[in-house]
């Protein structure tokens, strides 16, 4: 799955791809929570972040951990919320039509979570920061895109000719010098940790299901080990007399 492939010898425009089933979900998620924040008042909207969006003080302080998976519904910027539906629109259905809309929505679930996770972990050193959207796994997605479609010609929105990888590398470049001027460390560790769960994941190096499945074999040998080596059960006192 690391290598990239071309798509019927042709060169791929993003200006050309039509959203898939699974992208429109998430879009139609992000944009709606995402609308009822931004045209609420300012009392709702403290009320929004402190319910839906994640941090360390959240989590840690308030025990707040379905806020890990809750942040993904909005977002707290209106620019981030449209460069969000472009991508979703234009750019992610790639990958949906590559995994299917399970594996690609199974993709979306892990970075984001992960993702989060990296954010909320850095707060504890840096101090708490409000996070929400859909950064995680956009990021994440321009990794997956990079490893599967490394030497694919793309049209970067129709202006800028590149391959797959060179777009991998220019966007996380750009994230890098966005995070290091503006001194966003809990953002950063949260897109770090979205974009390498994306490595892992599309390069087989970490498989989900397969981990949870080797979790119950070692799980059902250890209890098979306990019942064959374990001490005898003691017998009841009406077994005393049999033989």
């Amino acid at each position: 799955m690391s290598k990239g492939r071309k798509l019927g010898g042709q060169r791929m425009s993003l200006a050309t791809m039509r959203i898939t089933r699974g992208a429109l979900y998430l879009l139609f998620v992000e944009v709606g929570f995402s609308l009822v924040y931004l045209l609420s008042n300012e009392q709702v909207q403290a009320q929004f972040v402190a319910w839906v969006a994640t941090s360390s003080e959240h989590v840690f302080q308030h025990y707040r951990v379905w806020t890990l998976a809750s942040a993904a519904l909005f977002e707290l910027d209106f620019v981030s919320l449209l460069f969000h539906g472009l991508m979703l629109w234009m750019f992610l259905p790639t990958l949906e039509r590559w995994w299917g809309t399970k594996k690609f929505l199974l993709f979306a679930l892990w970075t984001l979570l992960a993702g989060n996770l990296g954010g909320v972990l850095a707060g504890l050193v840096f101090g708490p920061v409000p996070l929400a959207g859909l950064d995680p796994f956009i990021f994440a997605s321009i990794i997956a895109f990079g490893i599967l479609y490394a030497n694919q010609p793309v049209q970067f929105f129709g202006v800028l000719p590149l391959t797959g990888k060179q777009m991998m590398i220019g966007i996380s470049a750009f994230v890098a010098l966005f995070v290091v001027l503006g001194q966003q460390w809990v953002v950063g560790a949260s897109y770090v940790a979205a974009m390498l769960t994306a490595a892992a994941l599309v390069s087989g190096k970490l498989h989900p299901r397969l981990l949870y499945l080797r979790w119950k074999q070692r799980r059902a040998r250890r209890h098979l080990a306990v019942l064959r080596g374990g001490a005898q059960r003691p017998g009841r006192k009406r077994d005393e007399w049999i033989n």
